[in-house]
């Protein structure tokens, strides 16, 4: 029998005898002995990679926590960081905001006391237009009425003592027109309201009192007589007129 022939019949033969035939079995494993850790050895180095395993797994839990914690304080730093910036931006802004709110408030306010003395120069100017116009219209209509009715056109200026007419003392000017014994009492106003006509009819009666006639008359011209004052001056017989060119008779 060759070798290779011995070789495959031991390695056919040799698993049931070393199972069957304790002596061979140990006689086999004396010899191969020191081909592999024994039993102790075996479980003492089991018990060292697990106690290794144990240390890196403490290691990493370790470094982990470290992490976790030094993640924690730069998220807190961050977050400190990011709130500095907040709060000095919201301060800028609310700063500037002001600093707007109080130009803005400034350009308004010169805005409107601009706006007032416009308005202030306007009604002067309106006003002086006003008596301007009202005294070149009551000329005007005099010298009409004295060129083509023959009658005479008298300014009256009384003074009022007793507070008749505007409730205290004060001068009292009236037009009136004197024809062939008749008396007219006139207004000449730029424009004249619902106060205006009851003041007119007032300075007529103290007229009236005041010279002991009675006036035949009472008329008002104004290009611009309120909706209400017409219907006061119908009620109380005032006859208005919106233009001089409108009275043609007497």
């Amino acid at each position: 029998m060759n070798t290779e022939t011995l070789k495959e019949t031991i390695k056919r033969e040799l698993p049931g005898l070393v199972r069957d035939d304790p002596a061979l079995r140990a006689f086999i494993l004396d010899i191969t002995r020191p081909e592999y850790a024994g039993r102790a050895e075996t479980q003492d180095r089991f018990y060292d990679i697990l106690a290794e395993l144990r240390r890196d797994r403490e290691e990493q839990a370790r470094k982990w926590d470290e992490q976790k914690r030094e993640d924690q304080r730069k998220w807190d730093e961050q977050k400190q960081e990011d709130k500095r910036k907040w709060d000095e931006h919201k301060q800028e802004s609310d700063r500037k905001w002001e600093e707007s709110r109080r130009e803005f408030q400034q350009v308004h306010e010169e805005i409107m006391a601009q706006a007032k003395k416009f308005d202030r120069s306007i009604g002067a100017l309106g006003a002086r237009w006003g008596m301007q116009s009202e005294k070149a219209f009551r000329d005007a209509l005099a010298g009409i009425l004295e060129e083509n009715f023959g009658v005479q056109v008298i300014n009256v200026n009384d003074y009022d003592d007793a507070g008749e007419v505007f409730g205290r003392p004060d001068q009292v000017e009236l037009d009136v027109i004197i024809q062939n014994g008749l008396l007219l009492i006139c207004e000449l106003k730029s424009s004249i309201d619902k106060a205006g006509m009851y003041i007119f009819e007032r300075k007529a009666r103290f007229y009236e009192r005041r010279h002991g006639r009675t006036a035949n008359r009472l008329i008002v011209i104004s290009p611009m007589i309120d909706a209400r004052a017409a219907k006061v001056a119908e009620r109380l017989g005032i006859e208005t007129y919106g233009d001089s060119v409108e009275v043609n008779a007497l």
